[in-house]
């Protein structure tokens, strides 16, 4: 194990294991310990036998004995080590931090990361002996986040610690990681002084253009440039090289030719540079991520635009976009330079700027979720947009974006995502899991509202901007010209939004305002004729209809005039505006589109963040699961389990399985269908035989001796060598039938699959996806969210079902082993569920923690 990792100030440590060769860095953290802290940690001011001691920690004996430690440029910050308890999965574990360090975060810091290791060795609990007196140690203990319970005895205090990381546990790490972020941060985004390295004379160099916007915005700090070949550029003096600086820059950009590039950042570490935005492409990625590391900078890059800010107190312009920043409330993070540009150019023109600019390049360290966490707590950003090529890790941005999400809008625009790399999919859950559909599936759950383009982007982030909540999906349409009135509605019932069905007392003030042959249903049609004066009352009157939540509202000039003038907000409910041309702001800060279909897709915009902070936050707690068991039966397995085991599995979750018995002889099938009393099905179990029904391995309604033998017999003839048994089961009574399965992903986890079931299953592609871990309010969206699903769930019993959904997600999470998983078919019936047949394949699991505070090293 080698991390680097971010403490509470935002600088960067390297944890890693110890061994042998750490013996004297180990006791000289030991020897400089004061007397309080070693009679602390080893009840005595006088311990026997340190170097015997230290020896003893560091020998190598995982995973029984473990010892990490945290490095600041070779020097030993503190470790946390433990020791399993004879044959258990306890572990008894301590802890040791320099005393100039402590209150820094370097003993939590360790402490996640041994709770990390020691789960993915089988470690369940950690034990600790305190003295009464080590109030400080105790607290480490107890805010860790995990379930702690604490037990005075006399002198000492003895402490357990549960290594299951509970949601609780995930979001006090996330809080912690959070504060460490932003404090690491604060040198990209805040910096009192900058030094541009590469600051060419030629004004069509990157290096000037760089220098030259920071002058031009006025950058309140100190300002450097390096250039050995000049005495000054852009009217800031120039230093032949970062060594000659007169102080430590806080940034250094460096827009040197790629070769030079990880000497340089070399040079700025040595210099105690605090971070990097490397301009430059082509660099040798792995020896500046190296560099960077090694002297704990932060690195945006390379192969970026740069970054901005345009905060009064900052005002720092350090990129190459043409012209100035705008000062404004977006922050804006994206791979591609020239994203960037158009959504900051088309933001610009409808008055609209940006808090921060983050060009992340090719993403060496700082990604958008360093910048989620940036912007959660940064007062200036109010909108968070988002251009992402790829996802680093995408379950600790799912969770980020989550919690940011419920206090400040996130959107992303969709990259193309290639489904050229889609496996061959064994199994029907396999086939749904291609790249978007995961990524879409992440977006959703995560609250990040999803557009295709950058005019689709502003188009939203105008909207959020200026308007507010809606309280829910009706939708009334104004207009002075109905043929355009008639295509916003259409446009409105395409983006899954209702127009609105106005009342009577409605109607009726319309028609005392417009002309007769006007239509005062929705979509209300004035007719040409009307003057804004009249359009802004009809306005009104719709707003202030209760079955009304939105208004669009559409105009055109005529010779008889614009009622355009007449467009106005509405006090709690949403105005769109639309009118020919471009996207523009009216007065009051109304939103104005240039065709129907934008406005109404804007507004589902509003719609679905309004949907999304509405639902519940809650997880189900799950009873009758046995996870020792379950554990028991995939542990060393490889490959699709045998159907009895199967069903096993499954009733560990508590899962409604049918159940079976695995037959490999006819006499064993014939006791199983005489013990039955009843019709049963036979479904072979032969090698490659994946979806039995299709490849002629099931058959139903056998009754008899001579009947179950007869079709053992026609299996063995079917199949030959390949065949391994028979399962038979009684028959399930009849219902409708689902698809529930999972297919799990190295970086997105597991994704829960649901559809139509049965025979249904390949004829008609309709299922939702949802990743795992999922909430009461994902499973519902889940189980409604196939197109068939109101006809298939009709006269069941939902409440069964989306138990099921939970339990096959809850099994996903705790179990890695399960990469792939088909219930098919689930029967549904008025008063239960029950799974009929399913395939479970298992692997061994490559443990890894998504959630772990982390940074890249590779």
């Amino acid at each position: 194990m080698n991390a680097a990792a971010l403490l509470a100030d935002g600088s960067v440590v390297t944890v890693r294991e110890l061994g042998p060769g750490d013996v004297s860095a180990l006791l000289e953290l030991h020897r400089g310990l004061p007397v309080e802290d070693r009679y602390l940690r080893f009840f005595s001011t006088s311990p026997h036998q340190l170097e015997e001691f230290v020896e003893r920690m560091v020998s190598p004996d995982p995973p029984r004995h473990v010892v990490l430690g945290a490095f600041r440029e070779n020097r030993l910050l503190g470790a946390a080590s433990y020791v399993v308890v004879r044959e258990t999965d306890f572990a008894e574990v301590a802890l040791v931090v320099s005393h100039t360090e402590q209150a820094h975060g370097v003993g939590t810091l360790l402490l996640e990361h041994l709770v990390s290791l020691a789960r993915g060795r089988g470690v369940r609990r950690f034990t600790a002996e305190v003295l009464t007196i080590n109030g400080r140690m105790l607290r480490v203990f107890t805010d860790l986040g995990l379930v702690v319970s604490i037990v005075p005895d006399g002198e000492v205090v003895y402490v357990e610690l549960v290594l299951e990381p509970a949601d609780h546990y995930l979001d006090v790490v996330g809080q912690r990681e959070s504060r460490a972020d932003v404090a690491s941060l604060t040198h990209v985004l805040r910096p009192g002084s900058i030094a541009v390295v590469g600051a060419g004379r030629s004004p069509g160099s990157v290096g000037h253009a760089v220098l030259r916007n920071l002058v031009g915005d006025d950058f309140t700090g100190d300002l450097y440039a390096v250039n050995p070949h000049a005495k000054s550029v852009a009217g800031v003096d120039c230093y032949a090289s970062v060594n000659e600086l007169p102080e430590a820059p806080e940034l250094a950009v460096l827009c040197v030719p790629a070769k030079a590039v990880p000497a340089v950042a070399e040079q700025c570490g040595r210099r105690g540079v605090r971070a990097l935005v490397v301009i430059s492409s082509g660099v040798d990625a792995e020896e500046l991520l190296r560099v960077v590391r090694a002297h704990g900078m932060r690195l945006v890059g390379p192969n970026c635009l740069g970054v901005s800010t345009s905060s009064p107190a900052v005002r720092m312009n350090a990129t190459f976009s043409a012209g100035g920043t705008l000062a404004g409330g977006v922050g804006l993070v994206t791979q591609s330079g020239g994203v960037a540009i158009g959504v900051q150019e088309e933001l610009h023109r409808l008055g609209l700027g940006l808090s921060n600019l983050v060009s992340t390049g090719d993403k060496l360290d700082i990604s958008s979720n360093d910048l989620l966490m940036w912007w959660e707590h940064d007062q200036d950003t109010r909108i968070i947009a988002l251009y992402l090529e790829s996802f680093g890790n995408p379950r600790k941005f799912a969770r980020i974006a989550r919690h940011v999400a419920a206090t400040k809008p996130v959107l992303a625009i969709r990259a193309a995502t290639s489904e050229a790399g889609q496996r061959a999919a064994a199994s029907h859950t396999a086939s749904t899991a291609t790249p978007s559909v995961t990524r879409d599936a992440l977006f959703r759950q995560a609250g990040v509202i999803a557009v295709d383009s950058v005019p689709e982007l502003t188009d939203a982030v105008v909207a959020l901007s200026w308007q507010p909540r809606p309280g829910g999906r009706s939708v009334a349409v104004l207009s002075n010209a109905g043929g355009l009135g008639v295509l916003a509605a259409d446009a409105c019932v395409q983006q899954g939004l209702h127009v609105a069905a106005l009342a009577d007392e409605t109607r009726k003030a319309l028609a005392r305002l417009v002309p007769q042959t006007a239509s005062v249903h929705n979509p209300v049609d004035t007719t040409a004729v009307v003057d804004e004066k009249t359009f802004a009352r009809c306005l009104d009157v719709i707003g202030a209809d209760p079955a009304v939540d939105a208004v669009i509202t559409v105009t055109v000039p005529t010779a008889l005039g614009d009622p355009t003038g007449g467009v106005h907000g509405l006090d709690g409910k949403p105005v769109l505006a639309v009118r020919t041309g471009q996207t523009e702001r009216l007065p009051g800060d109304v939103p104005c589109y240039a065709e129907p279909a934008r406005a109404a897709a804007a507004l589902a915009r509003l719609v679905e963040r309004a949907d999304w902070l509405d639902r519940p936050r809650e997880f189900a707690r799950l009873g009758r699961i046995d996870l020792d068991a379950a554990r028991a039966i995939v542990a060393g397995k490889q490959g699709w389990l045998p159907p009895d085991e199967v069903v096993s599995l499954l009733t560990t979750f508590g899962l409604p399985v049918l159940g079976g018995t695995l037959a490999t002889t006819v006499e064993h099938a014939v006791a199983a269908q005489q013990a039955y009393d009843a019709p049963v099905a036979l479904k072979a179990v032969a090698d490659d035989l994946l979806h039995k029904s299709k490849g002629g391995g099931v058959e139903l309604g056998v009754a008899g001796a001579a009947g179950v033998a007869e079709a053992f017999r026609a299996f063995q003839e079917r199949f030959g060598d390949r065949l391994r048994g028979v399962f038979v089961q009684p028959m399930a009574s009849g219902g409708r039938e689902l698809l529930v399965g999972v297919v799990s992903d190295e970086k997105f986890g597991p994704l829960v699959v649901t559809g139509l079931g049965g025979v249904d299953t390949d004829l008609l592609d309709d299922r939702a996806a949802a990743l795992a871990p999922l909430s009461t309010a994902d499973a519902d969206d889940l189980l409604h969210g196939f197109r068939t699903a109101g006809h298939v769930l009709a006269g069941t019993d939902e409440e069964a079902v989306r138990d099921v959904l939970l339990r096959v997600a809850e099994l996903a999470g705790a179990l890695p082993e399960v990469v792939e998983l088909d219930i098919n078919p689930l029967v549904l019936t008025e008063t239960g569920c029950v799974v009929v047949d399913a395939r479970v394949r298992v692997a061994p699991a490559r443990h890894a923690d998504p959630f772990l505070r982390r940074l890249r090293t590779t």
